[in-house]
């Protein structure tokens, strides 16, 4: 009986194309638009983990100077080489620490010149930021120590400044420095701010301190920590440490800074699934109209059926089966337009992704929760128009015109 209620299911949607077509349609756009919001906003959240994470895994961030805003603003006072050794010698759970200073200038090798950022570094700066060695190699115990003026370039200063032509032994300007290249870093993207993060220089610290900052200060300051330790708890750690140091008064505001990274993402990707579910919950809306919809067809279709059903009752159809013909006609074009939902929604949201350089992630859960709900939606606004139809007297019903 199921089947055969189908196939006539199928037989009407396919006589009345067109209009079941249409009918389908917002239940398609509903489907469509919830897919399409969840994969992107999914694709969002992941894309925010890959760049936090790009910056360094299990990373703090202490910069000098305080982190409100406002009318009170405390001076940014600079570290002291005292301080990142307290720091490496007092807190536990540490993996790599990395003191930095940092300018933006601009680059020069013979006509050729480019504005970017130079980052006076430690070789603990690659292993805790996360950079490669493309090609050449990164400073070596005697360079670091001596304050060799050696650098290793990031794609975006090679490209513009040596093309593809490799640049090891080549020398490039620093303001007035003459420094030799000794490699190339790999390629990491773009930073979660948006900052271009092959758009640097790094030269040993030292170097950076005696010939182009000319002092001994030392700005941003990167700490990883150890995969069993908590970052929480270090980052409790080096701020008292730090509030000891700089001799911090209780209740002051602290003239420094500590950013924990994970906790920076884990905040990102609550507002960006947050988003998700919001703007998921609107998309479903025009689920429920598409069901309006068909309740709308469905109602009609009882009305230019009516002699029909007069018919079936009249030679010994029971209520039920007609109430099913019409439950199972609605269901079908729901589901239906759910599974051309489905794939204009994989469409949609691919070209999106792509064009947002976003990771396309597909949820199986939110694909397979879309289609169940558009059958519901069809069971729902589907009943009352077959109870109409399963209610009609028989010879009122073969008496209308």
């Amino acid at each position: 009986m199921i089947w055969s209620t189908l196939l006539m299911a199928l037989r009407e949607v396919k006589r009345n194309a067109l209009r079941s077509f249409l009918t389908m349609l917002g239940i398609m756009i509903g489907v469509g638009a919830v897919i399409a919001m969840v994969t992107i906003g999914e694709g969002a959240t992941q894309k925010v983990r890959n760049d936090v994470s790009a910056l360094g895994d299990n990373l703090l961030v202490i910069s000098p100077g305080a982190a409100r805003r406002g009318p009170e603003r405390t001076p940014a006072v600079p570290f002291e080489r005292q301080d990142i050794e307290a720091v490496e010698r007092e807190i536990g759970g540490i993996k790599g620490l990395a003191p930095t200073a940092q300018t933006s200038t601009t680059i020069v090798y013979g006509n050729q010149n480019w504005p970017s950022t130079v980052v006076g570094a430690e070789e603990a700066y690659f292993d805790v930021r996360g950079y490669k060695i493309e090609m050449g190699r990164s400073f070596s115990e005697t360079e670091i120590t001596a304050g060799t003026p050696v650098c290793v370039l990031g794609k975006t200063v090679r490209e513009n400044l040596f093309g593809q032509t490799p640049p090891m032994g080549q020398r490039v300007r620093i303001k007035q420095v003459s420094c030799l290249v000794i490699g190339v870093l790999a390629p990491k993207g773009q930073a979660a701010m948006g900052g271009d993060q092959d758009d640097v220089v790094l030269i040993p610290l030292k170097a950076f301190q005696r010939r182009i900052a000319g002092n001994h200060n030392i700005g941003t300051v990167y700490l990883q920590t150890e995969d069993g330790a908590t970052t929480a708890a270090v980052q409790a750690q080096v701020e008292d440490l730090l509030r000891e140091r700089r001799r911090v008064q209780p209740g002051a505001v602290d003239d420094f800074t500590v950013r924990n990274m994970q906790e920076i993402a884990e905040t990102m990707s609550s507002v960006t699934s947050s988003l998700t579910g919001l703007l998921g919950g609107i998309a479903a809306v025009s689920l429920l109209v598409g069901g309006i919809g068909i309740m709308n067809i469905m109602l009609v279709s009882v009305t230019e059926r009516t002699r029909e059903v007069g018919t079936r009752l009249a030679i010994g159809a029971l209520a039920s089966e007609v109430l099913l013909q019409f439950l199972v006609e609605a269901v079908v074009l729901a589901m239906l337009g759910g599974i051309l939902g489905i794939l204009f929604g994989l469409g949609m949201s691919y070209a999106a992704t792509r064009g947002l350089t976003l990771p396309f992630l597909v949820s199986p859960g939110v694909v397979f929760g879309a289609f169940a709900f558009s059958a519901a939606v069809g069971v729902i606004f589907g009943y009352l128009p077959a109870r109409k139809a399963a209610r009609l007297n028989p010879i009122e019903a073969l008496r209308h015109e």
